[in-house]
């Protein structure tokens, strides 16, 4: 079986002058769940978008399996089995819900596998079944981050990036992301999440990861991380 261990070493990123990002490391394995949370400002979602090549790393290395991922272009990375969850959701919004997840298909064409993923998609999220023909820019908040995340699924992916999918949803949609995120990890789809809602991310993750002001903090079991006292009264106000 092909090696799927994404592996961050020494990441760094920097806008112009000012360093987001430095000397950051980990690994996710297959199967593991692995969550990134920090404060605005940490380097969180810097850290994503220079694994998927969206912004230059200034250092570092960033490999999946034996592939040199800073080889690779972004647009490329679905082909890999590497989806990818946008803050902001970024959905077509003039597009039908049904047209938006069958283009998250496009590098493994419509065939049965497809039809079979979007099957899987409107099982997941069943609302998205009943609005299939709805455009998708008439959506809820929390509905259109349904979206986001099953026309990343419609790749078939065997390592799902999302960057703050709870981010403007009401506690209800919250629940509703947390128990889908639950159930993927539970198939065994390897996670990597970025999260200011921390309880969010020990609830669905293995480990977690503390940034700060660019740099590692904190790392552990997000059980351990969410008995330690530091993290329960900045992150989760207790």
């Amino acid at each position: 079986m092909t090696d799927q261990t994404l592996a961050v070493e020494n990441l760094a990123v920097r806008y112009g002058g000012v360093t987001a990002v430095r000397s950051v490391s980990f690994t996710v394995a297959p199967g593991q769940s692995v969550g990134l949370i920090g404060a605005n400002g940490a380097g969180k979602t810097s850290t994503l978008r220079a694994l998927m090549g969206l912004v230059p790393r200034a250092g570092g290395t960033v490999r999946f399996g034996s592939r040199d991922l800073g080889r690779v272009a972004a647009r490329n990375m679905v082909r890999l089995g590497i989806g990818y969850v946008p803050e902001g959701r970024h959905v077509f919004a003039g597009l039908p819900v049904e047209k938006n997840l069958l283009l998250g298909a496009y590098a493994s064409g419509w065939g049965p596998e497809c039809r079979e993923a979007l099957a899987s998609v409107y099982e997941l999220f069943p609302v998205l079944a009943q609005m299939r023909g709805r455009l998708a820019g008439a959506l809820s908040g929390g509905q259109q981050q349904m979206l986001a995340i099953g026309r990343a699924l419609m790749a078939r992916p065997v390592l799902l990036l999302l960057d703050e999918p709870s981010m403007g949803l009401s506690p209800k949609l919250v629940e509703v992301i947390l128990g889908a995120l639950q159930r993927l990890r539970g198939e065994g789809l390897s996670l990597l999440l970025v999260e200011q809602n921390a309880m969010l991310t020990f609830e669905v993750t293995s480990e977690s990861i503390v940034l700060e002001n660019g740099e590692v903090a904190m790392t552990g079991t997000s059980a351990a991380l969410r008995a330690d006292p530091r993290i329960r009264r900045i992150y989760l106000g207790l």
